[in-house]
């Protein structure tokens, strides 16, 4: 059984005054995976770059490096997708090795690494928007005594933040404080994942920031609305064992055949759907709206 969904990522800029120069990265294009398949993808852009290039960034995932070198005073980047979800590989959390064995398998010794515990390596530590504090590991504590099974830790973590936290959409902006959001207990998907990161790292765990999409429902009764949805984030943590294992803390659940992935890194400044910068422009907030809708319930 799998899903297919059709996707629109829309993102409207009206700047204040011209710009002249821009470069722009985005990450809108859904990552590879054993789990998806992206059969169509199309992007709209307004004006017209003046260069395109399409590449890897260094985590792996597809990035579109976009110039303007016209004098332009709005920008419109559409991203159109479909995609299909298919069934995850199912993990024993009982069987996984104790968080202790996990840390010390990513621990740097005389010995040489294998390539994939090297590469988790990288996110182990400190990035931008996450920061490695021991007010991290007392929060945690509860969910990793002394040989609790990997798994079944980062699985309680998971829990104690959806049932102590409050999903607030005006309660957080990108660039506030981990310290701030585990003090007001207040936040988004982004602020959750990054949590819940902070929380991993700071034991000496493996974890990265994923990016992509959720299906939504609608009130009972209601029609799905065009572009009511938005950008999601979760967590993946690294097992020896079983590998990269995905959760979501904003809603306390695995990621299955409702989550589309669309990029990873180390948190939310590696992977943000659009960035760049930009010369002139004045004051400017981008208008983003994103539809998640199944395909054959509609078209958008």
């Amino acid at each position: 059984m799998s899903a297919h969904y059709q996707i629109l990522h829309d993102t409207h800029y009206r700047y204040d005054s011209p710009v002249s120069l821009a470069q722009q990265l985005a990450h809108l294009w859904p990552r590879p995976c054993s789990w998806q398949v992206c059969s169509e993808q199309r992007l709209q852009i307004s004006p017209e770059p003046t260069s395109r290039s399409d590449a890897l960034d260094v985590f792996g995932n597809p990035l579109t490096r976009l110039a303007f070198e016209r004098p332009h005073d709005e920008l419109r980047v559409c991203a159109r997708l479909l995609v299909q979800v298919l069934p995850r590989a199912t993990v024993d959390f009982d069987s996984s090795p104790a968080w202790e064995s996990a840390r010390n398998a990513l621990t740097y010794t005389s010995r040489p690494l294998p390539s994939d515990v090297l590469q988790a390596c990288r996110y182990r530590f400190e990035s931008p928007y996450v920061r490695l504090k021991q007010s991290f590991v007392a929060f945690s504590e509860s969910c990793f005594p002394t040989g609790r099974p990997l798994l079944l830790g980062a699985q309680a973590l998971m829990e104690k933040i959806f049932n102590e936290f409050t999903f607030d959409a005006e309660a957080t902006q990108v660039a506030t404080p981990l310290v701030e959001v585990l003090e007001r207990r207040r936040g988004v998907c982004q602020d959750f994942a990054h949590l819940m990161l902070a929380c991993l790292r700071s034991r000496g765990l493996a974890a990265r920031y994923v990016s992509g999409y959720l299906l939504t429902q609608p009130p009972p009764g209601q029609a799905r609305l065009i572009g009511a949805d938005a950008s999601h984030a979760w967590v993946s943590v690294y097992c020896p064992v079983a590998g990269w294992v995905d959760f979501d803390p904003t809603n306390n659940i695995q990621p299955a055949l409702e989550h589309i992935t669309l990029a990873w890194g180390r948190d939310f400044s590696d992977v943000s759907p659009l960035r760049g910068v930009i010369l002139g422009g004045g004051n400017h907030d981008p208008e983003v709206s994103v539809t998640v809708m199944p395909l054959g319930e509609g078209e958008i």
